[in-house]
């Protein structure tokens, strides 16, 4: 399982960025963004403060 961003809700805030260990996460244009190496640990998702970030 990997994240997934909602760029409509998604506030480019960065929590999510922080908060993930394997640094999957970075902010583009002020939005997350999910690279491959996303590990579908899920901290991103309990980081974001709107609820953007999901695992699929």
């Amino acid at each position: 399982m990997a994240a997934s961003v909602n760029k409509e809700n998604c506030v480019g805030c960065g929590a999510c960025v922080d908060a993930c260990p394997c640094g999957a996460l970075s902010l583009e244009d002020g939005v997350a963004v999910v690279s491959d190496d996303c590990a579908g640990c899920g901290a991103c998702v309990d980081a974001c403060p709107t609820d953007s970030i999901s695992l699929d």
